[in-house]
């Protein structure tokens, strides 16, 4: 489309991003969605009913992930996919994921309005489970689809609780064969995500629009120190093997290492410790922390890793612990496909927007979307560059451009039908 003929339905779209929010187990404004909680559960039925009055067919596969299909007029064309995930962290905020899925569904909406007929079909996909909250894994819905996660790995996993994913997932209404999840290389001719940034720097410039070049390389680890526990008040220090404060010294200088790296955009995260037994008069004897290493250099990556592994090993040794340094999963950087980043800034201008390139330093489902076809992501501003919390936002215009530019992108990648 070289023409810009769209109406977004934006009171319509506020109205639905706001009553998907209220599907939580935090009250307002907070939203709390855990995989196959019922408030997930609540949410997913709601998308449904919205593609049943869209006119839509809709499908979901064995753990859950939701597929919308606009049919194009050459059915055997591989489609154009869209979407996101509408699983929140713990108080968190409204946009995050939801944007991508509602967005993308008024994208769709708008361009039929318009009389767009598209020659490849167009598929939203809901994505189970992006973050890792539940299950200690991020993006499990792509990572299946990529055939990353296969159903072995999928079988292993466990709650905090201890249940497994395969009877969780059962549990919650999804039955089929965790084989047939994957897609084949191909499956899709292109997959583009529309997201808020969860950054400041489209506020900071000033832009609408942020045409993603890349994704960051992300690693999770856990550390588990090890040492004596005891009475408080009854164990001298001198006799201690206390492992709270080896803890607290490495995720010290795993601050210290991000914020001194020469590569000067670094980022190394502590955000996960259990301390057991957990009582104030008593020495912990176990401690387990998280570490999250991101850039988008995997050497950096994975320099900072090391790094921290060494130091985990030298502190234990010092303090006479007992250490374990777990990678739970280290995934490679993406680069965006140069065609859909011209797709997507060709949208931009055709809207009158503005733009800026960006590489994404948060994870996306788009990173093993893209082991099956050609990606590429749009982000919107975010207030303060606020994300994963309740003071997450962004404005009902800058939603509105993202859907526009959205829109515009698919119908370009799809193509137009030709004329009966």
């Amino acid at each position: 489309m070289n023409t810009h003929p769209l109406s977004i339905n934006l009171d319509r779209l506020m109205d639905e991003i706001e009553t998907l929010s209220h599907f939580s187990d935090a009250p307002p404004p907070a939203v709390t969605r855990i995989l196959y909680s019922e408030a997930d559960l609540a949410a997913r039925t709601f998308l449904r009913q919205l593609v049943d009055e869209a006119g839509l067919d809709w499908r979901t596969d064995a753990i859950g992930n939701t597929f919308i299909r606009w049919p194009g007029a050459e059915p055997d064309l591989p489609p154009v996919a869209t979407g996101s995930h509408i699983d929140a962290v713990p108080f968190a905020g409204k946009y995050d994921g939801v944007v991508g899925v509602l967005g993308a569904l008024e994208a769709v909406r708008s361009l039929r309005a318009a009389g767009f007929r598209p020659r490849r079909g167009v598929e939203i996909v809901m994505l189970t489970a992006e973050e890792p909250t539940r299950f200690g894994l991020g993006c499990v819905g792509s990572r299946a689809l990529a055939g990353v996660t296969g159903p072995e790995a999928l079988v292993a996993l466990r709650d905090a609780t201890g249940l497994a994913f395969d009877d969780v997932r059962r549990s919650a209404g999804f039955s089929g064969e965790l084989a047939g999840v994957a897609l084949n290389p191909g499956h899709y001719r292109a997959f583009v995500e529309l997201h808020v940034e969860q950054g400041p720097e489209l506020e900071r410039a000033a832009v609408p629009i942020g045409v993603v070049t890349g994704i960051a390389a992300s690693t999770t680890a856990f550390v588990t120190f090890q040492g004596d526990g005891g009475h408080a008040g009854t164990v001298l220090m001198s006799l201690r093997r206390d492992p709270l404060p080896a803890a607290c010294e490495l995720a010290l200088a795993v601050e210290a290492a991000a914020r001194t790296h020469p590569a000067g955009d670094a980022v190394a995260t502590v955000g996960i410790v259990e301390v057991h037994p957990g009582a104030s008069n008593s020495i912990p004897s176990q401690v387990r922390f998280s570490i999250d290493v991101r850039n988008q250099d995997m050497q950096v990556r994975d320099q900072l890793l090391q790094h921290f592994q060494t130091m985990a090993e030298e502190i234990a040794a010092r303090r006479q612990l007992e250490q374990r340094f777990q990678v739970v999963n280290s995934d490679h950087a993406l680069r965006c496909d140069p065609q859909i980043i011209e797709a997507v800034t060709g949208a931009v201008v055709a809207a009158g927007l503005r733009y800026k390139l960006l590489v994404s330093r948060a994870y996306h489902d788009t990173v093993f979307m893209g082991q099956i076809c050609p990606v590429g992501m749009i982000f919107i501003p975010s207030r303060g560059g606020y994300s994963h919390r309740p003071e997450e936002y962004s404005s009902p215009e800058e939603i509105g451009n993202g859907v526009t530019v959205l829109a515009l992108t698919l119908a370009e990648l799809a193509g137009r039908a030709a004329s009966p």
